[in-house]
């Protein structure tokens, strides 16, 4: 089943609050908008791939560049959402009709290009929603797999549990022997 795009859950019932007709303008203006949200989430899922491929190669400052990036970028893609809920008043819908409910909202007036621009930024959330997951699931492998390598080289026990704050035995991090490592090296 393919996961919609939705920023916040609206009751059923009605989300239109203008039975007048809308101008074909607003609906260019709403039709604008969510193309413009769609590219923002085409962006940020280019982000998400290339930070994925620079914990592959062990590349720090791209990592940190890509959440430098994604921070950006969500905070563009959060004017454009506040965006296009104002045209969603323009076209006579509630503000917090999500696109999901557009066709509902708008019935007659939808039309096969807006349509198509929900549709696009549908599938672009979705493929983000996917690639996100996959990153979580990479990123946790790689922080325990670096937690491993930190633990083997410095003569610590393989399982972090074995050691616990306040064992009268020294830990591999508080012996005087022990090697500190720094990012900067």
């Amino acid at each position: 089943m393919m996961q919609t795009y939705q920023e916040h859950p609206v009751q059923e019932g009605s989300f239109r609050t203008s039975t007048a007709p809308v101008s074909p303008a607003a609906l260019d203006a709403l039709c604008d908008a969510l193309l413009s949200e769609r590219k923002l989430i085409d962006d940020l899922t280019e982000v998400v791939l290339r930070q994925r491929s620079a914990v592959a190669v062990d590349d720090l400052q791209a990592v940190d560049d890509s959440v430098f990036a994604t921070h950006r970028l969500l905070l563009t893609l959060g004017e454009a959402r506040k965006r296009r809920r104002s045209i969603n008043s323009m076209v006579g819908c509630k503000e917090e009709t999500g696109v999901k409910h557009l066709e509902d909202a708008l019935g007659k007036w939808m039309t096969p290009r807006l349509r198509q621009a929900r549709e696009e930024l549908q599938i672009a959330a979705a493929r983000l929603s996917r690639e996100i997951g996959i990153n979580r699931r990479i990123l946790r492998e790689a922080i325990s797999n670096s937690d491993s390598f930190v633990r083997a080289v410095v003569g610590a026990p393989t399982d972090a549990t074995q050691q616990g704050y306040g064992s009268a035995r020294p830990s591999a991090y508080t012996r005087s022997d022990a090697i500190a490592f720094s990012r900067t090296a």
